[in-house]
């Protein structure tokens, strides 16, 4: 598996911190359709699509990532 080489440089207003995410520890989910990895980076979750771990990261503080979670449990996501 191809590791991204980028830093994810947070957009303007966010108050989190520019991360290095060239040696994350990437760890998938599933081998499903839509897989996602996630890594855990200097306090904060980075989360991306496996498939095109080129791709831009999506960062969480740990309050955003339990929201994420807990929603996604209760199916807040789902396609209906």
């Amino acid at each position: 598996m191809t590791e991204s080489t980028t830093t994810h440089k947070p957009l303007s207003g966010w108050e989190k911190p520019e991360l290095d995410l060239s040696n994350a520890d990437w760890q998938s989910s599933s081998r499903g359709t839509g897989d996602v990895q996630i890594a855990f980076v200097e306090g904060f979750i980075a989360m991306r699509n496996s498939g095109r771990p080129e791709s831009p990261s999506l960062i969480f503080s740990p309050a955003e990532w339990r929201a994420f979670v807990i929603n996604a449990r209760d199916g807040e996501f789902d396609l209906t």
